[in-house]
């Protein structure tokens, strides 16, 4: 992405997409019983709560009546049709790592099996977006956590704590490939989750073999543990990586959510926050719900000039609905350099206006 003269102004930059991601499939109920919804009603309350907030994204999961995350499709789609009753501006998110939480004691947490999460294209009704990973990688969700961001809750166990440690995200190019093909032709987003850059470059190269005719929207998602660290050497490094028509929000875990989302507020990024990502003020002195954090964003936004984004802004900022022909107009309309033409020398250039 470039930033030119001007670029840190809240005059030029689009208005603040907030990502609520209030359901935390990692966490169990028990802790945190006040923030942490298992009836469908708690669910959709919550979406309504964090819409009220100001948040227009809406990253999902849900759970079944004895906590823990649900498997079952057909809870998805109830879960779906509830929704887009009681919040239907709001850009609906399907998590793509649903249910990776282990079954039982001594198991390691796993995300469902290829074939079964292609089905979450046939989610009915669709989202407006899946989340995806791209390339199989670590996803030790530990690595980077202080002991003092677990300590007394379900993952602080012994055997939870092993689990989600040794926990790896399965996104081989097979599988990614078709997944998006299957997303595409039933009208659903791909939203891109990636850890690093070399994950961004896959993406690319898929961009130029016309596999993959989307807009790059997409999150650098900063946890460690086989993910970009949240450190400025790596957000700039990404970031520079990023073509100009992308849409880019950041996310990071426990105490580094805020820091990471006020770089976002004042670069021009989009920020999400919640308590699948961090259940904690800053000073750990006491639990912060999804509503709260939300709030926070709105006033830091606010204070620094930047509006936040309405639910009609927020569905063209995220382009949603648009898909592309071919590769040429995928690389145009997201910003990247063209193709070389064959027997082409020097550097590709965007076609003049």
């Amino acid at each position: 992405m470039n930033f030119l003269d001007g670029s840190l102004f809240p005059e030029n930059q689009e208005k603040l997409v907030i990502t609520a991601a209030p359901y935390g499939p990692e966490w169990m109920p028990s802790d945190f019983p006040e923030d942490i919804p298992v009836s469908m009603d708690e669910h959709v309350q919550k979406a309504v709560d964090c819409y009220n907030a100001g948040a227009t994204v809406l990253h999902l999961h849900v759970r079944e009546k004895d906590g823990k995350g649900s498997k079952r499709l057909s809870m998805f789609n109830e879960l779906l049709t509830r929704l887009r009753a009681a919040v239907p501006d709001m850009i609906l998110q399907v998590g793509g790592s649903i249910s990776f939480a282990p079954e039982g004691e001594g198991e390691v947490a796993k995300w469902l099996s290829d074939d079964t999460r292609h089905m979450l294209a046939e989610l009915q009704p669709t989202p407006d977006q899946v989340t995806i990973a791209i390339n199989t990688n670590q996803m030790n969700i530990v690595e980077q956590m202080d002991e003092r961001d677990y300590a007394g809750t379900s993952i602080g166990t012994a055997e939870l704590t092993r689990a989600y440690r040794e926990m790896t995200i399965p996104a081989g190019p097979e599988w990614v490939e078709e997944h998006i093909r299957r997303l595409s032709a039933n009208g659903i987003q791909t939203h891109f989750q990636l850890a690093n850059i070399t994950q961004l470059e896959t993406v690319e190269r898929m961009m130029r073999r016309g596999v993959c005719n989307v807009p790059l929207i997409l999150t650098w998602v900063a946890i460690g543990g086989g993910f970009d660290a949240p450190n400025i050497y790596n957000l700039a490094n990404f970031v520079r990586g990023v073509p100009d028509g992308a849409v880019l929000t950041l996310e990071s875990s426990m105490l580094n959510v805020l820091p990471v989302n006020m770089m976002a507020i004042a670069m021009g990024l989009h920020v999400r926050c919640g308590i699948e990502d961090n259940i904690w003020s800053q000073d750990r002195s006491s639990k912060m719900s999804s509503v709260r954090q939300i709030e926070q964003l709105v006033r830091i936004s606010r204070e620094f000039g930047r509006d936040i984004a309405g639910a009609e802004e927020a569905r063209r900022i995220y382009r949603i609905g648009e898909f592309y022909r071919n590769a040429d107009e995928t690389l145009a309309r997201n910003g990247f350099a063209p193709n070389r033409k064959n027997g082409q020398r020097g550097l590709p250039l965007r076609a003049a206006a």
